[in-house]
């Protein structure tokens, strides 16, 4: 099931010689229950790639949106994207579940 999602953040960045990753402000990632390490998808709503990575965790009230490694080669800054998380749950706990939403506004605040 959908866990969270940062919706149309925007790129800051690219980092091509890194090991990869998505780095993130730390802001979004406790507004979204996103934690360090966690597998993520990540939308690229300008270009439509898509790609899967983990969370790096970037300092609070950076906006920081920046894809590292070869994730970097699927955006440009300035793009929008999506950020996605899953989780697995059992039929009680999906009768309940409302996934997390946080709007980004264009400088990666939340709205």
């Amino acid at each position: 099931m959908l866990k969270s999602k940062i919706h149309r953040a925007t790129l800051t960045g690219t980092e091509l010689d890194y090991e990869g990753s998505i780095a993130i402000d730390r802001t979004l990632l406790q507004a979204a229950n996103m934690l360090p390490g966690e597998q993520v998808h990540v939308l690229n709503v300008n270009s439509g790639a898509r790609l899967v990575t983990y969370i790096i965790e970037a300092e609070a009230g950076s906006g920081t949106m920046l894809l590292n490694g070869p994730a970097a080669r699927l955006g440009v800054p300035g793009d929008l994207v999506v950020v996605l998380t899953y989780c697995t749950m059992t039929d009680e706990e999906i009768a309940h579940h409302k996934p997390i939403v946080v709007l980004a506004d264009k400088n990666n605040r939340i709205r």
